[in-house]
């Protein structure tokens, strides 16, 4: 277990951490231990794309597959965006953020840090208003990005594990389900119909 534990801290340090989930896991590191464990292949994480799935196939001294398009396909980098116009402060996004670079409170506007949006997209299915759109970065995600993005996720993690366990549970509460609790399948689903509405949404804009 403990070589298994080590070669997933190799391949973690190979993933890029934008921690989209459209790898059919909750994040970079669960991904990683899936590959490490030989349960999941070295295919599916689109934000790497061919250089990241040849990175791992030279340290794990296997062929390099071709990406698997059904986990989506290598783009260029892009950010989210929120129309301050049009956001009513729900709250939603900043909830469903896993790198927390959304920032704002209830029923005030929010906006997102751009040197920290990993552009994963899974704040758009959650908006109800649709005042999200991913805009193009103008630049490429560097491994500085992906330590800070790394570091980020992990403290949310940290925060929500704080407080959750200082809640009390209710039987009777019933909570909104966010994108990343959802299944794998419903949210790569989630997030594909989110980026085709606010792609129209832009287009209709430019007009």
């Amino acid at each position: 277990m403990r070589n298994t534990a080590a070669l997933a801290d190799r391949i973690d340090d190979l993933l890029p951490q934008t921690q989209c989930g459209r790898c059919a896991h909750p994040g970079c590191r669960p991904y990683a231990e899936a590959i490490a464990s030989g349960t999941a292949p070295i295919n599916r994480c689109a934000p790497g794309g061919t250089a990241t799935i040849t990175a791992l196939a030279a340290l794990l001294d296997v062929p390099a597959p071709p990406p698997d398009p059904a986990f989506g396909v290598a783009e260029p980098l892009t950010l989210a965006r929120i129309d301050e116009t049009v956001c009513i402060g729900c709250t939603l996004c900043i909830r469903a953020c896993p790198v927390d670079a959304i920032v704002g409170a209830a029923k005030r506007m929010h906006t997102v840090l751009a040197d920290h949006c990993t552009g994963c997209g899974l704040c758009l299915p959650p908006c109800p208003v649709d005042c999200i759109v991913m805009t193009s970065a103008g630049r490429v995600w560097t491994d500085d990005d992906a330590k800070a993005a790394r570091t980020r996720f992990e403290s949310r993690k940290l925060r929500l594990a704080h407080e959750t366990a200082k809640r009390t549970p209710r039987p009777d509460a019933k909570a909104r389900p966010l994108v990343q609790n959802a299944t794998p399948d419903a949210r790569r689903q989630a997030v594909a119909a989110a980026l085709v509405r606010a792609r129209a949404r832009r287009a209709r804009e430019s007009r």
